[in-house]
């Protein structure tokens, strides 16, 4: 997700995007531990996606 995508979702959009991408990066690290992944990558690009997130969350609130 591009930060210019991440910028047009409203606050509970952000809010339900990023609890959805936590569990997801939760779900991939569990299925990472018992047998590796196709894609480890996957779980950096999520990861980073959900800082995206908490930080667009964190600026807006201290406007």
């Amino acid at each position: 997700m591009k930060q210019s995508e991440i910028k047009e979702l409203s606050v509970e959009d952000l809010k339900d995007k990023m609890a959805d991408l936590q569990k997801k990066h939760a779900d991939l690290k569990m299925a990472h531990a018992v047998t590796p992944l196709e894609n480890p990558l996957q779980l950096r690009q999520v990861k980073r996606t959900v800082a995206r997130l908490a930080t667009e969350l964190t600026k807006r609130e201290n406007q």
